[in-house]
């Protein structure tokens, strides 16, 4: 059902906005700020080796619940960029392979800055829909390997894709839900205590889902 989410999603919301008075919203050179909390979850497939040898097993990463902040800046009443910024922690595993049926990989923080560029259908209007679109750069940070005696994480570029809307509540503050899915790959290398080690190649590719408040400038 998550592929049909977004699509869903801004057609309700564009239609919903058809009907509704206009009222003064976004206009060209406000900034939005906007606080959220989000849930991230990851939509995970990966490959391990060991060495070069191909093993069975994936790894995984549970899901995490963190606040974010993005910033929102208006070229025109329509077009708009916005920078989103938060961090996220997650536990890791790899399941299925040699090694055991569930082997503790320990914890990692993500860094994922994303900017996007966004087209609100409905400045104007008390409820405005908008899509989005743009990149990401992850960053892994404080690892811990768990049972492994060491483990990296390779830092990686990704594309983004978000929907979401606004629901003014005043002239400044409104209230916001946005869906954002990230496509991230990332190389991991995994020290076990072997001849050689383990590698990764993970696809986190996580979904995203916010709800929070905004306020314009």
């Amino acid at each position: 059902m998550k592929k049909f989410a977004v699509p869903a999603l801004v057609a309700a919301l564009t239609m919903g906005a058809a009907v509704m008075p206009a009222h003064a919203e976004k206009a060209a050179g406000d900034l939005l700020v906007r606080g959220r909390v989000i849930y991230v979850q990851p939509d995970e497939s990966s490959s391990l080796k060991l060495g070069t040898t191909a093993i069975a097993g994936k790894a995984a990463v549970d899901s995490s619940v963190v606040p974010e902040l993005d910033f929102s800046y208006f070229f025109t009443d329509n077009l708009a960029a916005e920078l989103i910024l938060g961090t996220t922690h997650h536990n890791v595993a790899a399941k299925g392979s040699p090694l055991g049926a569930s082997v503790d990989l320990g914890d990692v923080w993500l860094l994922p800055p994303t900017l996007t560029l966004q087209y609100h259908f409905n400045p104007k209007g008390k409820i405005s829909p908008y899509v989005g679109a743009g990149v990401n750069y992850t960053i892994f940070y404080g690892d811990d390997p768990g049972a492994a005696k060491g483990i990296s994480y390779d830092n990686a570029f990704g594309l983004a894709a978000q929907a979401g809307v606004d629901i003014e509540l005043n002239d400044k503050w409104s209230l916001n839900f946005d869906v954002k899915k990230i496509w991230l790959d990332t190389d991991v290398k995994v020290n076990a205590g072997l001849a050689s080690p383990v590698n990764a190649k993970v696809d986190i590719d996580p979904w995203i889902f916010g709800v929070g408040v905004g306020y314009r400038f």
